[in-house]
């Protein structure tokens, strides 16, 4: 068979998701619901064959892998390329801040310019499409006739699905993008299809006191 089943997670939440705060290649760690998530997610797969666990080798993706890994007997493989968007001087700010400091900057980003690159090293939307479909190009095309899981980011997700659907990068998101939510895709030589997108049923009717204490 001449395709990969993919199975996409986004790590779970941090606090600077809670503060709505641009993480981009800051190496926040998740909080303690993103630990449950991470276990949770985990234990909804635990009964699933991986070829290979790829991750972003930031903290919040990697330890999210972590417990894929650990629930179903496969070691993680850390990847640069499964990073989230580099978002350059904008990394530690919230949208309001740079809506109030630089309003042009901040209003390109809002209409999804795909040429905008933020200051300070940033990536725009078009390198970022660039970066994620080379990574999920290189690493499907070692696993054809099986799955791997690939965790990552809101951004490499939103990507995901795009890439997938065929959706413009300017295309308004209808799409959900949960921490921890689990998606499939199928990938191959020719591109991704999308099979199924944001279950997150492995993050109800379950108690967070079995992990947070």
């Amino acid at each position: 068979m001449h395709a990969t089943r993919i199975v996409a997670i986004r790590h779970g939440e941090t606090s600077w998701n809670v503060d709505a705060r641009i993480q981009g290649h800051l190496d926040i760690p998740l909080n303690d619901v993103g630990l449950w998530q991470a276990q949770r997610a985990g234990a909804a797969l635990a009964d699933e064959h991986f070829d290979a666990i790829y991750s972003s080798d930031l903290q919040r993706a990697l330890v999210t892998a972590q417990a894929l890994g650990q629930a179903t007997g496969c070691p993680v493989q850390p990847d640069t390329g499964l990073r989230e968007r580099c978002f350059g001087s904008f990394e530690g700010r919230t949208f309001h801040d740079i809506e109030a400091s630089a309003p042009e900057h901040a209003r390109r980003w809002r209409k999804r310019d795909p040429e905008f690159v933020p200051d300070g090293g940033g990536e725009s939307l078009h390198m970022l499409r660039g970066r994620i479909q080379h990574t999920v190009d290189r690493l499907a095309a070692q696993h054809l006739g099986g799955q791997i899981a690939l965790v990552a980011h809101g951004g490499v997700m939103d990507i995901l699905y795009r890439l997938a659907t065929r959706q413009d990068l300017q295309a308004p998101r209808a799409w959900e993008l949960g921490n921890a939510a689990i998606n499939r895709l199928l990938w191959t030589p020719e591109g991704l299809t999308l099979v199924g997108w944001g279950d997150v049923s492995h993050l109800q009717h379950t108690s967070r006191d079995e992990f947070v204490s």
